[in-house]
């Protein structure tokens, strides 16, 4: 009944870690929880093979920074799976193909470190560019053309920079699970391909879009929206949900149709994409017999990027 709140410190010893202690005065309790951090991949390695050697399994999230509810539902997935919670940082440059997108990413670190300690994350990867590349390095990985359409279309030479450093950083880490969301549901099947092609010993778990409570999906991005373009930006969760609603009464075509009419006359929207796809392989649908559908849609608002899909059949 007279709970006192400590935060001692947050210590940040050498780039190892930040320690916190949370005492309860009066029930003599106190709570250690340490977020190890390292920014080289030769020292990270090497404590994580002394983890596994004492049989931990590792799961690992890998991330841009910014963190938002929607990473730490990976974080939170990851924990109730694994012994060892592994989660990167690092804003990789070869996917950008935009170089105004890149400098505009939001990089909070303190924030994220901190979001990172309240949920219980065991260790944070937080590599410079030059620990992740060298000069000159380059790196083509055959897709099956998946890094040829949507995304791929619009984005050139973003998967093969996606996968390009996501093979470096399961190298790396060496996961027995990794962890990545919906909400970039193409990249799942890239790296899934990748996994497969490569023969690497990683189990994939796609986790669910986390949304606003008005269904926006939540997105690193969405800090750049201003209340106008926040209101407009919902328009694509609505016509996902317009389509999910009306899946079983339409063809794929009517679908599809309608759909695009309703955001080319959304305020505020510039429609690059929406299509209903295979879920298995992105291939545009003539009919609805096969295993899963899903819708995926792609749009700018003002000058954010946005990206949304959700699952017609699954």
């Amino acid at each position: 009944m007279y709970g006192l709140y400590y935060d001692l410190s947050t210590i940040y010893a050498n780039g190892f870690g930040f320690l916190r202690y949370l005492g309860i005065f009066g029930q003599q309790q106190f709570i250690l929880h340490l977020l190890k951090i390292f920014n080289t991949r030769v020292r990270l390695s090497e404590y994580l093979k002394k983890e596994k050697a004492n049989g931990k399994k590792v799961g690992f999230v890998p991330t841009m920074g910014a963190l938002h509810q929607g990473h730490i539902s990976l974080i939170d997935l990851a924990r109730k799976q694994s012994d060892l919670v592994v989660c990167s940082i690092f804003v990789n440059p070869t996917q950008f193909n935009d170089p105004k997108d890149l400098d505009r990413y939001p990089r909070p670190i303190d924030q994220d470190i901190q979001f990172l300690e309240k949920a219980a994350c065991d260790v944070l990867f937080l590599p410079e560019v030059d620990e992740m590349y060298a000069t000159g390095e380059t790196w083509y990985l055959e897709l099956d053309g998946l890094d040829q359409l949507l995304e791929g279309l619009h984005r050139p030479g973003h998967y093969q920079g996606v996968t390009q450093i996501v093979k470096k950083l399961f190298d790396t880490v060496e996961p027995d699970f990794a962890f990545f969301g919906q909400k970039d549901y193409q990249q799942f099947l890239v790296i899934e391909k990748m996994v497969q092609k490569l023969g690497l010993s990683v189990q994939l778990i796609m986790c669910p879009i986390i949304r606003e409570t008005d269904g926006l999906a939540m997105s690193s991005r969405n800090v750049h929206l201003n209340p106008e373009e926040r209101k407009n930006a919902l328009a694509l969760y609505q016509t996902l949900n317009w389509i999910n609603t009306h899946s079983e009464l339409l063809s794929i075509q009517e679908l599809k149709e309608q759909a695009q009419k309703k955001l080319l006359q959304s305020p505020g929207i510039v429609l690059e994409y929406l299509e209903i796809c295979d879920g298995e392989n992105l291939q545009p649908l003539q009919s609805k017999d096969v295993a899963k559908i899903v819708a995926l849609v792609a749009a700018k608002v003002g000058q954010t990027r946005l990206i949304d899909n959700m699952l017609l059949k699954n």
